[in-house]
């Protein structure tokens, strides 16, 4: 059995799943895109081809492996995109939650039931099913869960909304022990640049007391400066617009010294080296067109 254990984003990792590029399905039509990043890239004729993401998954796969982790991948559905393992489910503490997504991706799911299976079946949870979720949205901070969510009553119009309030409360409900902190996020169907697709697009902690962090992905800004206080401004890495785009608060720690990061993110790597990280560099800008990055991309079960 898999003993899961997931109390924040940064202790050394043992176990994750890995998502998967291979039997992509190819360039999907525009009115099946989930974001505005794959839109744009459809449009422009430059979404990504799936022998490129397999390179960038498989480098990721060799340094988790480089690092002892032990890397799950999902069963492989053909003509379908399986690369964002996090929108799938997370685990906080030992439970493993079935993130509410959109109903035609409940595949993906089913592509993982061989880990599912070696999960404790008291200690597998799925929400009700008002409640809309997201691993993106899902941050465990130690006595903290942070939470990025849309509370506006044009929700249903988004499809960049994916975390509710509904889940935010059944979150405090279950973890009643710890501090569910919720983030309204800036959202649009049709601009990537002012689109906050989930909380890890705009907010990451990092190390033990750091954090990435981009103002503009915050619909209200003393939730902003909360989090600024939170970590304290000597130990905040500003991205600009630009840099939120190409998603630089969606890299991925292996431990608390230990960072995954995409290589042409020059003015983040050169802190996170200055600041004592080792950074682990790898190509992962054709993934980043979907509007995610290496945590999308990664579900963690097991940390020290």
């Amino acid at each position: 059995m898999l003993q899961l254990n997931i109390k924040n984003e940064t202790s050394k990792l043992r176990a994750v799943i890995l998502g998967t590029a291979k039997s992509n399905g190819g360039v999907p039509r525009v009115e099946d895109c989930y974001d505005p990043k794959s839109i744009e890239h459809v449009l422009a004729g430059t979404y990504p081809k799936e022998s490129t993401m397999n390179l960038e998954m498989e480098a990721v796969a060799e340094i988790l492996e480089k690092y002892n982790v032990q890397v799950f991948r999902p069963d492989i559905i053909e003509n379908y995109n399986q690369i964002f393992a996090r929108d799938i489910a997370f685990v906080i503490e030992d439970t493993f939650i079935e993130a509410n997504i959109l109903p035609d991706r409940e595949k993906e799911y089913k592509a993982i039931d061989k880990v599912i299976s070696q999960i404790d079946p008291s200690k597998v949870v799925v929400l009700p099913k008002e409640c809309h979720v997201e691993g993106g949205d899902v941050m465990p901070w130690n006595e903290y869960i942070f939470v990025g969510t849309y509370s506006g009553s044009d929700y249903a119009d988004y499809i960049t909304a994916r975390t509710n309030m509904d889940a935010v409360i059944a979150l405090q409900e279950l973890f009643s022990h710890k501090k569910v902190k919720s983030f309204e996020l800036r959202k649009s169907n049709t601009n990537a640049k002012d689109n906050a697709l989930h909380l890890d697009c705009c907010f990451q902690p990092i190390g033990k007391d750091k954090a990435i962090l981009h103002k503009n992905g915050f619909l209200i800004e003393r939730e902003y400066e909360w989090l600024v206080d939170f970590f304290g401004k000597e130990n905040v890495f500003e991205i600009t617009k630009e840099e939120m785009y190409n998603m630089n608060s969606n890299i991925f720690s292996i431990s608390e010294e230990v960072i995954i990061s995409e290589k042409n993110f020059t003015r983040l790597n050169t802190w996170l080296r200055e600041n004592g990280f080792t950074v682990e560099e790898v190509a992962y800008s054709e993934i980043s067109k979907q509007e995610g990055l290496l945590r999308c991309s990664t579900l963690p079960l097991i940390r020290d």
